[in-house]
């Protein structure tokens, strides 16, 4: 070591953790940013529409098939005439998942978001409504 040499560590500092709310905002406003925040291919579980019972099957999404999700939600959806429901978000160590259920109608989807590397990612999705 060079006498009067500063040594400086190569500690790399983690980013601040992103808050899922704010996430969530662009998440559903900017397709660019839901792209890159889906973890590609993504396994999904999805009513089989050839089915007649719509039996739940597992598909594989890739980035060109993705179709933009929309996360933004107000009380008014709640009392709407058509197409009722509330929005709901859970969360459980370093997993969030935002739960939709549809009032008497048949909406009912679950999206599974995973913090990593202080970043949050849609890693899947079960859509069961009917």
């Amino acid at each position: 070591m060079i006498a009067g040499a500063e040594v400086v560590s190569d500690t790399s500092f983690d980013a601040e953790e992103e808050e899922f709310d704010l996430f969530l905002q662009k998440f559903s406003e900017q397709r660019s940013f839901q792209l890159n925040r889906v973890k590609f291919p993504i396994n999904v579980t999805v009513p089989d529409t050839d089915d007649e019972g719509m039996a739940p099957i597992e598909e594989t999404i890739g980035r060109y098939e993705w179709e933009m999700l929309d996360f933004t939600y107000d009380s008014t959806f709640l009392t709407r005439p058509y197409d009722q429901y509330y929005q709901v978000v859970r969360f459980q160590n370093d997993t969030a998942v935002v739960e939709i259920r549809g009032i008497n109608n048949g909406i009912y989807a679950d999206y599974y978001f995973e913090l990593i590397d202080n970043r949050w990612y849609l890693v899947t999705l079960c859509e069961a409504s009917f």
